[in-house]
């Protein structure tokens, strides 16, 4: 259950520009809040201990509950935005209090990381967080200027292509660093 519920996450995630796009004429905004409020806490009942979970969480809930409240359909396009900043803020913070997010991930495959894997790792949280910054920031300009469509496509394909390409060219240059280690 635990699986579906992450499976059926991701799909919503992935698949929340273009839900909202064609679904608009059909649907109120505030059933798309309701359904991302119903997902989330299932999330969180099937796994409520999961660290670092909290911000996204809570986040997720209060822009659920200002799009109940407010109904609006502008509302529906921050919800890009508000995702980016989340993991921007988090991936800051893992900069200046404890372990930056990247290095966690990497002892998890190597628990033993040298100083030159620390130094890599921060770097490479530093550039997710630039990332974060740029997309959530190019998720607003979209939210707030453009049509619909460009938002739903940028939000729908632009951005995981960039987020893909990032982690392809990150994952070549990790490989190369290896090797002259």
């Amino acid at each position: 259950m635990k699986k579906l519920t992450s499976i059926l996450l991701v799909l919503v995630g992935l698949l929340y520009p273009f839900a909202v796009y064609f679904g608009l004429e059909h649907i109120s905004p505030r059933w798309f809040a309701l359904l991302l409020a119903c997902l989330w806490l299932w999330r969180l009942w099937l796994e409520p201990a999961k660290p670092g979970r909290a911000p996204l969480l809570a986040a997720t809930l209060l822009f659920c509950a200002v799009l109940v409240l407010s109904n609006e359909q502008s509302v529906l396009r921050l919800y890009p935005v508000l995702i980016n900043a989340v993991l921007g803020l988090v991936f800051w913070a893992s900069l200046h209090h404890g372990m930056p997010i990247i290095e966690r991930l990497a002892r998890l495959q190597e628990p033993d990381l040298p100083a030159s894997g620390v130094h890599y790792t921060r770097r490479v949280t530093q550039v997710w967080l630039g990332f974060f910054v740029i997309n959530g920031s190019t998720a607003l300009l979209l939210s707030l200027y453009a049509p619909w469509h460009w938002w739903t496509l940028y939000n729908g394909l632009i951005a995981y292509l960039l987020m893909g390409t990032l982690m392809a060219v990150e994952w070549l240059i990790r490989q190369r660093v290896r090797s002259h280690a």
